[in-house]
């Protein structure tokens, strides 16, 4: 979860570039792409535990990442990177293959695209882009109903 400001920005860039018939969440930074539903009260636990009286995490948009058929906004928060390797760790054995890869912390702003609509949108944005302060307010869990997403906890830091 981001900040008001910073949320507000993010979702105004992936509202006005991501197609709106694929565009079913709002902005977000992922740290897995797939839990099994069966352990939700364990991954509520494990968020709030990671949240509860801890001060919210220092993040910066880094730089414009690019996709094949999208882009994407990189972000760089060591504290991030721990919070989220002390989940994977709690959850080894449960994570599927691309969530025990690498995390490459991005916020996916445009997808699903042609190739050369996703190349002009990067040029553009690199053209103007400086790196900022990004505020990381909590981390949320959302539940995949076929199609369509729900929320399922939200977790404020401090």
């Amino acid at each position: 979860m981001f900040g008001d400001a910073d949320f507000a920005w993010l979702d105004g860039l992936r509202r006005a570039h991501y197609p709106a018939e694929h565009n079913r969440v709002p902005a977000h930074l992922t740290l897995f792409q797939h839990l099994p539903p069966a352990i939700e009260p364990e991954l509520r636990d494990q968020l709030s535990a990671a949240t509860r009286g801890m001060p919210s995490p220092a993040a910066r948009v880094t730089g414009v990442m690019r996709l094949d058929r999208g882009v994407a906004l990189r972000v760089g928060s060591p504290a991030l990177d721990e919070i989220r390797a002390q989940l994977a760790e709690h959850f080894h054995g449960l994570l599927i293959v691309q969530d025990q890869a690498g995390w490459r912390p991005h916020i996916t702003i445009q997808n699903k695209v042609e190739p050369s609509a996703a190349r002009a949108l990067a040029d553009t944005l690199e053209q103007a882009f400086r790196p900022r302060p990004l505020a990381i307010a909590g981390l949320a869990a959302w539940r995949y109903r076929g199609g369509l997403w729900e929320p399922l906890s939200r977790h404020r830091f401090g």
